[in-house]
Parts: structure tokens; sequence; C-alpha cells
């Protein structure tokens, strides 16, 4: 009886509200979860659908990696108030981003990468207080880096790369203290790198290449201490003696096309910890913590 008690009793801890559960079935039938390499059996409960966790009769997980999806996030997924992890990169949605992910204000990870999706990114994604970490790369996004990226104070890792930002790197990035991998590879940024960035002391990874960024390197980006990636190539600069300074023995990639103007000691670079920064088509089918 002890044991039939409590089973009772976890499975109805495992339960979601019928909101919640609308939700997952909105997931589910506007991105093709007939067809996903792991669909649900919706005969099931919630918990044991593949992707899933719950936590105190909450849905606190969705990790559906690589999983077939197909069509637009619905709108709904903003009400989804206990979400910490929302992993869906690597598939084909397509669409613009709710306006309603906003809302997630528990988001810690929210990994979009390798997909469809376009139109610009909310302006108000500073409301995201709890975000660490924001991948976007390879996708069709639009528009200007919002301004607000600089109220995400727990941010840790931004890869906005391959996309079709146009604009400036917005100077509030510069508030972003526990900041520590900046992607912004291959997009269409103009203006010059803004001298706040000099305020990261924990960035270790800086990869701007290929856009249309000029001016001088600002002398704060040489002085950042942590820093072991650094990629500049392919953009517009015409001085590039702010990054004299820079530790050379402690970056494990430069890449950079700086002409005369610009004598480096590259005998000091350890080649044999070289490597490409653009580690950005690299991913995980688990959600980390």
């Amino acid at each position: 009886m002890l044991v039939v008690f409590f089973t009772a009793i976890t499975i109805v801890n495992a339960q979601i509200s019928e909101q919640e559960k609308q939700t997952l079935l909105d997931i589910y039938h506007e991105m093709n979860g007939e067809n996903w390499k792991q669909p649900w059996n919706l005969e099931e409960n919630e918990a044991g659908w593949h992707g899933i966790q719950v936590k105190e009769g909450k849905v606190v997980e969705i990790n559906l990696f690589n999983n077939n999806l197909v069509g637009i996030i619905p709108e709904s997924i903003g009400k989804l108030k206990n979400l910490t992890h929302l992993n869906l990169a690597f598939n084909s949605i397509s669409g613009e981003l709710p306006e309603q992910l906003v809302h997630l204000s528990a988001l810690r990870v929210l990994k979009i990468e390798m997909n469809r999706i376009k139109g610009v990114l909310p302006d108000s994604i500073g409301q995201l207080k709890s975000l660490e970490e924001f991948s976007a790369f390879n996708n069709f996004l639009t528009g200007h880096i919002p301004e607000d990226f600089g109220k995400l104070e727990n941010l840790k890792v931004l890869n906005l790369s391959s996309n079709n930002l146009k604009g400036q790197i917005p100077d509030s990035l510069g508030s972003l203290s526990k900041l520590e991998s900046l992607g912004l590879f291959e997009n269409s940024l103009e203006g010059t790198i803004p001298s706040e960035m000099g305020k990261l002391s924990n960035l270790r990874e800086l990869v701007l290449a290929n856009n249309r960024l000029g001016g001088a390197i600002p002398v704060e980006i040489g002085q950042l201490a942590s820093l072991r990636v650094l990629q500049i190539q392919n953009n517009r600069f015409d001085s590039f003696k702010g990054l004299k300074l820079i530790n050379v023995k402690g970056l494990l990639a430069f890449d950079h096309d700086a002409g005369a103007d610009f004598e480096f000691d590259f005998d000091n670079l350890n080649k044999n910890k070289t490597r490409m920064a653009d580690t950005k088509f690299e991913d995980d089918d688990d959600i980390d913590d």
C-alpha cells in the first residue's frame, strides 16, 4: 500500500497545469510533431515526453535539439513562466521570434541556433533578467542588436553570428560584466568597436570577423586580460595600433588582416595552442546547467 501511495504522489507531482499542457501541445502541433525524430506519445503523462523536464508540477526545461522541428514557435510559449532552459537548436524552425519570449523571466539558457528564423530581435529582450546564454547563430535575423542586451547582467554567452544584423554594436554590451564569449561573426555590422567593451574583464572570446566595422581598434580591447580568442579579420579597420598591449602569450587564436602599420611579435604566440576560434557549429544534444 505504501508503494501505491508514493507512486500516486509522484504522478500527482508530475502533472502540469492545463495551460502548460496546452502550450506543449501548441509546440507539438505547430512544429510538425508527428514527424519529429522522437515524437511525443500524447497518451502518456507529459513528464515522459522527449525533451521535457517537469519539476514540482511545472515545466522547467524543453530540449528538442536536432529533432526535425518545422514551423513557427507558438506565442503561447510565453506562458511557461518556470522555464529555465529552452533548446530548439539545429532544426528547421521558421517565422519570427514571438514577443512573448521576453515573458520567460526564469529563463537561463535560450538556444535557437541553426534554424531559419527571420525578423528582428525583441527590443525588450532585457526583461530576461536570468538569461546566461543566448545562442542564435545561423538564422536570418535582421535589424539592429537591441540596446536592451545591456540589461542582461547574468549573460555569459552571446552568439548572434551568421545572420543579417546591421547597424552598430551597442555601447551597452560593455555593461555585461559576466560576459565570457561574444560572437557577432558574419553580419553587416558597421561603425567602430565601442571602447566600453574594454570593461568586459571576463571576456575570453571575441569574434567580430566578416562585418563592415571600421575606424581604429580601441586601446581598451588590447587590454582585455582574459581574452583567449580574437577574430577581427575581413572588416574595414584603418588602425590596429590599439592592440599593441595585447597579451600575446595568452591567446589561443588571433586572426586579423592588419597591414604594414601593425608590426606584431608573433614569435611569442604559442602556435601549439592556436586554434580556429569559429566553433559556432558545435552544440550538444544535452542542456548544461
